[in-house]
């Protein structure tokens, strides 16, 4: 019986890769940046639909350190569109009790992004029905780079442990995932959760991102519940 809860019991912190915006945009001829526009707008209806689904914790891979490569054009027009969308929906997604926290580097963020990253993370708190963690200027790489630099600034070289290393992670004050989703048909991580998805389910799905919908997102939580999670053990 204790192996059938364990079994069925839904995930408490779900990361998600956003990935498949501009291809998403080329299939239907569209420019790159209609796509990462349909991403957010999709970012908005999942985390809804994981509130009505009473999953705790929300991260989502917007922007990594890696994204930098890109054309400058789309690189500024994917941060205006996070601006507006955080201006816009944030206060929407507040009232439905999400609450922020940005996991990523401010810098070289422009202004105006960080101005609209911290109303969200810094406004009235929430109700509390969920966590979206916004990993935009993230890299898993640079995450462990930034918690050491953090972890060696503060305690004497024999107290650097995993607890140590894990307190100073963006995501300190949120659960390691449960249940990784990469859509877009792609299988790797990508610099995404590098230490916290070390026992996380991965669900990798072939749909794009902006067509993700709720009836995909319950596949991926079903896939999670036949999974049975022993963490090394038996």
């Amino acid at each position: 019986m204790k192996r059938q809860q364990e079994r069925t019991k839904a995930p408490q912190h779900v990361a998600f890769v956003m990935d498949g915006n501009g291809r998403w945009a080329t299939q239907r001829g569209l420019p790159r940046l209609a796509g990462h526009r349909s991403g957010l707008a999709n970012v908005t209806r999942i985390a809804e639909a994981l509130v009505e689904r009473h999953v705790s914790y929300m991260s989502m891979y917007m922007f990594s350190t890696e994204n930098w490569k890109r054309p400058k054009e789309e690189v500024v027009g994917i941060f205006e569109l996070l601006t507006e969308w955080l201006g816009d929906t944030g206060p929407r997604l507040q009232a439905r009790g999400v609450t922020f926290r940005h996991l990523g580097r401010r810098e070289p963020l422009p202004g105006s992004l960080l101005e609209a990253i911290d109303y969200v993370c810094e406004g009235p708190p929430a109700s509390g029905n969920l966590a979206l963690g916004l990993a935009i200027n993230y890299g898993g790489r640079a995450e462990i780079v930034d918690a050491l630099r953090s972890v060696l600034a503060t305690v004497q070289q024999q107290e650097i442990d995993e607890a140590a290393i894990a307190g100073a992670l963006y995501t300190a004050h949120m659960p390691y995932p449960d249940l990784l989703v990469r859509p877009g048909g792609e299988l790797r991580l990508s610099n995404y959760m590098l230490w916290q998805a070390a026992y996380a389910e991965l669900y990798f799905s072939p749909v794009l991102w902006p067509d993700f919908d709720e009836e995909e997102l319950d596949r991926s939580m079903n896939a999670y519940a036949t999974r049975h999670r022993r963490f090394g053990g038996l």
